[in-house]
């Protein structure tokens, strides 16, 4: 089944997720179910479209020299945050995705057909960065009447509810301000908000503002998970090619992480310095934080895991309808992440 891809998408993205939010659009429900045994066969002109984010996935590929490897055709699409990448995926306009966990809930309750396909797990990268004329802010505590940049539908907003949750604050305790990821930083140097979740390297490019502050780790490193996932669609997996095509791809990228876990100091020079524009000392900050990166298997545990993620949500009066976590995994992708992992050597557990 050939797929049509428009020409030029990375320069026209934001013209399409701008078409498709006007339109309403989300999953049709009738897009057909991925089933059966994963195909292998990847017949030539097959061409994959490669939602990233901050060149994350391009850089591990390209440092790990997995890049060379692929047995397809690729585009690369930047993207900023998970909401930008699910209007993606409902346009049919990307087929594979880096996100965090919380695109799963996103997508349940818009009724699309996103699925998880591989799972990684660090240590909670996940910082809470205070405005300049916010330094009295301390501890979670402290945030109560703050201002708070909030973004739906991404990890930072279960970051957000599981620290009020673990001070003893609801969410009519604070000031809840929506706006995007990308406008956090600046929010917070204009003072526009007093506090916001920030990922790396974002965090540490906003730590060098003058006046900056962040809550202090152990207030905040039990507040997420540190699982973020790939995905793909039911749609895109049902076409074979591009599930062979996927399928290739997860194994590969699996391999160019198991490379960052070993090659600390190549991959912050590829990744933090060259392609972020941060200092070496920064990227090995930020690798202490996270720790390696592991691979959860696909299964009853992970999806426990996801479904409380969903609960918390759920408990904050954030969750429109109820939904079920499972719906968002496709299982049968453990096979091949658990032969990745064997034969780059990587790890499943943070044993």
């Amino acid at each position: 089944m050939s797929r049509l891809r428009r020409a030029g998408f990375t320069a026209a993205v934001a013209l399409v997720m701008t078409a498709v939010a006007a339109c309403g659009s989300g999953s049709s429900g009738d897009s057909p179910a991925a089933e059966g045994p994963l195909p292998t066969e990847i017949p030539a002109g097959t061409k994959l479209v490669i939602a990233d984010q901050g060149e994350r996935q391009l850089s591990l590929l390209t440092g790990s020299g997995q890049l060379d490897t692929l047995p397809f055709e690729y585009e690369f699409a930047t993207f900023q945050g998970a909401p930008s990448i699910l209007e993606a995926f409902r346009a049919d306009a990307v087929d594979v995705a880096w996100a965090g966990e919380i695109m799963t809930v996103q997508s349940l309750v818009a009724g699309d057909d996103v699925q998880v396909v591989t799972a990684m797990q660090t240590n909670n990268g996940l910082n809470m960065g205070i405005a300049p004329n916010a330094s009295d802010i301390k501890s979670l505590a402290d945030l109560k009447g703050k201002r708070i940049g909030y973004a739906e539908g991404t990890s930072q907003q279960a970051f957000v509810l599981r620290g009020l949750d673990k001070a003893g604050l609801s969410v009519d305790d604070v000031e809840l301000v929506p706006m995007s990821l990308p406008d956090f930083p600046d929010a917070l140097r204009s003072n526009q908000i007093d506090a916001a979740p920030m990922s790396e390297p974002v965090f540490s490019r906003y730590m060098q503002t003058p006046g900056a502050t962040s809550l202090p780790r152990p207030e905040i490193e039990d507040l997420s998970e540190g699982i973020s996932y790939l995905y793909s669609s039911k749609k895109a997996l049902s076409d074979p090619a591009t599930a062979a095509a996927i399928r290739a791809y997860v194994t590969a990228y699996i391999k160019s992480v198991a490379w960052a876990n070993d090659n600390r100091d190549a991959y912050i020079d590829t990744y933090f310095v060259k392609s972020q524009g941060l200092t070496v000392e920064d990227g090995q900050r930020i690798l202490d934080t996270a720790g390696i990166t592991t691979f959860p298997h696909l299964d009853e545990d992970l999806i426990a895991i996801q479904q409380h993620t969903i609960d918390v949500i759920d408990a904050a009066g954030e969750l429109p309808k109820p939904v079920e976590a499972a719906d968002a995994f496709d299982l049968r992708f453990d096979e091949v992440v658990t032969a990745a992992v064997a034969e780059s050597g990587a790890a499943h557990t943070r044993s």
